[in-house]
């Protein structure tokens, strides 16, 4: 929770830095502003295993905020893998027996499972059992025998899951986590009810994603902060409006082991073991925020070369891809939207092309 914390400020100081925008809520208090088309409300609040931050400008703002909080809690009420009452909670103990969903729920599962077949399992919502033989998932970091992991991922694959309509059988001994998913397809959801209010400018840091409802009260791009995985400060800055940017890496979830070898959260779920491909970050840029979060971890997990074949033989996104060696990557419809900052102006940049 800690380090979701830092992880929440460093994003929020980055966005009041760089967005010219007052966020101020803290706390869970809500915070607005003028009444009218310029009322403004601001939101901090705990769901999902993160921190939010919601900045909404209007008419309807206070009132809308209320109901996109709502929104957010609900969801995190079905798809919660430690709340017992979830639904996704019900379906990891189901013992092989079918569970009935909900149409949120049912959507969720079905684009997760849709992506992992979509990037060749280089995505795969059944890794939940070897996230937490390392530890991700309870804090008690540690390096599980080869044995351990080769047992575990024999109950590992997305396309033993069966989900027909609403209802999903899971097979025994398998468990089911949309963690690269779940706040790409929140943010969707709660950019929808906005835009349904009748707002037409709003910031959603969900947990690190950003989803941008419009552009800037003032009609302008929002200016965002892409956070170094070297260390601490910002990479650039990235202009952008109406769309999600949702970045994967290692730099955040990690642990050393006593043999010194760092390992880091996101696992490939064909070998079972954190990847190590020299990739320090993905950032992708999209539509959708559920396609955002799905693309991050799964292109990360492909590597580089990987990334540049997927990005080069689909639509619907941009991509920042930096590596350990720090080696800029950028997609060419994002070459004149982002700027390196002043540390990393001389950063190797290259532009990727079709």
């Amino acid at each position: 929770m800690r380090r979701e914390r830092r992880r929440y400020y460093a994003v929020m100081l980055m966005l009041i830095f760089v967005c010219g925008i007052v966020l101020t809520a803290c706390q869970g208090e809500l915070t607005g502003g003028e009444k009218g088309q310029n009322q403004e409300a601001q939101k901090e609040f705990f769901a999902m295993d993160t921190y939010m931050t919601f900045s909404l400008y209007g008419e309807r703002a206070g009132e809308t905020l209320k109901d996109a909080e709502a929104k957010i809690r609900k969801l995190e009420s079905e798809w919660s893998v430690t709340n017992q009452n979830s639904e996704i909670y019900q379906v990891n103990h189901s013992n092989g027996n079918p569970v009935t969903l909900s149409e949120d729920t049912a959507e969720v599962v079905r684009y997760a499972l849709d992506m992992a077949k979509e990037t060749g399992g280089a995505l795969d919502p059944t890794i939940y059992p070897v996230l937490t033989a390392w530890g991700f998932t309870t804090g008690k970091n540690r390096v599980p025998k080869e044995t351990e992991i080769r047992t575990l991922l024999e109950h590992v694959g997305y396309e033993k899951v069966i989900l027909d309509g609403q209802t999903l059988t899971l097979p025994e001994e398998m468990e089911l986590d949309l963690g690269a998913v779940p706040k790409g397809y929140a943010g969707d959801l709660t950019a929808d009810l906005v835009k349904e209010h009748g707002l037409e400018s709003a910031l959603l840091n969900i947990g690190g994603n950003i989803q941008a409802v419009g552009s800037r009260p003032d009609g302008e791009d929002w200016r965002l902060a892409i956070r170094s995985p070297y260390g601490e400060g910002e990479v650039g800055l990235l202009r952008v409006s109406d769309c999600a940017v949702v970045t994967s890496g290692n730099y955040e979830r990690y642990f050393t082991a006593k043999d010194g070898t760092r390992y880091g959260h996101i696992i490939d779920p064909k070998t079972g073991y954190p990847v190590d491909n020299g990739l320090a970050s993905v950032t992708i840029v999209t539509e959708e925020g559920k396609m955002g979060d799905a693309l991050s971890t799964a292109l990360f997990v492909k590597g580089l070369d990987g990334a540049k074949a997927y990005w080069q033989s689909h639509d619907g996104f941009e991509m920042i891809v930096m590596t350990e060696d720090q080696k800029l990557y950028v997609t060419e419809g994002l070459d004149e939207k982002f700027t390196l900052s002043g540390t990393f102006s001389q950063m190797e940049r290259h532009v990727i092309r079709r």
